[in-house]
């Protein structure tokens, strides 16, 4: 088993704070196995709605519900969503004899009514596959190459954790979405997620990926909004700045799990990864979700100009301004680009995340770290150990 204690106190103490707490996360990333032993440490009353024992129960949730007391779990709560007025009521009374926990595999955005019902009532937390922190520094590769959902992360073999990913993907795609209550055609949008795939870590152009589908752009968006929901794809916003050069305005595009990111590839062996072209692009969509885990997503963007300069990453941390550039290089150096992220996003600090094990320091303020380097330094605000110089 691997240890998620950090995740669990993390939610122990939204219940705490809130009347309902609401874990968000892709399917398959372990929501059911977290909350359950949450649940079964408070004896608290559980339903699956994926159970149709428990869906029975609620066919008339008031009264199954108006004289519970303690914790209260509902499973996979986006596929009732006439729920959410009746736990408006019910998180309204006073004194408060209930807490509910709830767990969902689309956003608030792709739930109609959870956002507007419990506003003011409901604290989100967003989960995700295992992280590095989770499984370890050194297992950095096999994460990286079979991503974070536990049970292709835990797969006896490549081949048994490949087998389960394409699974997941037909299952996620001809069931899990029209569960969710999303109208669209399954070949779409498998398409679709096969060109992100293909552009991972590209920018979105509405008008391209809408020809590719034969569909008009604000569809294409449309259908683009539907996998950002659902966790499967992440858009990494643009930032702009006060400075006179022209910024770009689109989002760049991932997979956010890089194990499906290679299936969705076709990529069949790390060995076959290396020499793959998207290998770089691959590595950057990681290192990004790995240091979104720790920071959360609403502290980081992707920026660059219309000449040319970017940053594959600005984090706003404890304060402070740090960009990050992702590279899958033995030795990283300087660029003209990098100089221009400096000066004109006034960085604190430049990090680059390279698969390399040696930490050094590349410049005034700049540094190349491997990546559990670089996500403790994120840990402790950005402060630096003892690092070598390029030179030593």
């Amino acid at each position: 088993m691997i240890d998620r204690e950090d995740l669990k106190a993390s939610i122990r103490t939204a219940i705490r704070r809130a009347q309902v707490t609401t874990v968000l996360g892709s399917r398959q990333c372990g929501k059911t196995t977290v909350v359950r032993e949450i649940g079964d440490d408070a004896r608290a009353e559980y339903f699956d709605l994926e159970d149709p024992v428990s869906v029975k129960r609620l066919e008339e949730p008031m009264t199954a519900l108006a004289g519970l007391t303690g914790l209260v779990v509902i499973d996979e709560a986006q596929r009732l969503p006439d729920l959410y007025p009746i736990l408006r009521v019910l998180a309204d009374r006073r004194p408060l004899p209930a807490r509910f926990l709830l767990t969902g595999s689309a956003s608030p955005d792709l739930i109609r009514g959870v956002s507007e019902s419990l506003a003011g009532r409901v604290e989100f937390i967003e989960m995700s596959g295992f992280n590095l922190a989770e499984v370890g520094a050194d297992a950095v590769k096999r994460l990286w190459w079979r991503g974070g959902l536990p049970r292709a992360f835990m797969a006896r073999t490549n081949d048994d954790c490949r087998s389960w990913q394409e699974a997941f993907i037909r299952t996620f795609l001809e069931r899990d979405l029209r569960n969710m209550g999303v109208d669209a055609p399954p070949v779409r949008m498998r398409k679709l997620w096969s060109m992100v795939a293909h552009y991972h870590g590209g920018l979105w152009n509405a008008a391209d990926f809408a020809r590719s589908l034969g569909v008009s752009p604000p569809t294409a968006q449309h259908y683009l909004e539907i996998l950002t929901g659902s966790f499967a794809v992440r858009q990494l916003q643009p930032w702009h700045d006060n400075i006179e050069k022209r910024q770009r305005k689109a989002p760049k595009v991932f997979v956010r799990d890089s194990g499906l990111l290679h299936a969705l590839l076709g990529v069949k062996t790390f060995r076959e990864l290396e020499g793959h072209v998207r290998l770089g692009f691959s590595w950057e969509g990681f290192v990004i979700e790995e240091v979104i885990k720790l920071v959360g997503e609403r502290q980081v963007y992707s920026w660059g100009t219309h000449a040319g300069a970017e940053l594959d990453l600005l984090v706003f941390h404890r304060g402070k301004r740090y960009g990050v550039e992702v590279k899958y290089a033995d030795a990283p150096g300087m660029t003209k680009s990098m100089h221009s992220a400096i000066d004109d996003l006034k960085l604190d600090q430049l990090f680059i995340a390279y698969p390399g094990t040696k930490s050094y320091t590349l410049n005034r303020g700049v540094e190349v770290l491997p990546l559990p380097a670089l996500l403790d330094r994120f840990r402790k605000g950005g402060r630096s150990g003892r690092t070598r110089t390029a030179e030593g």
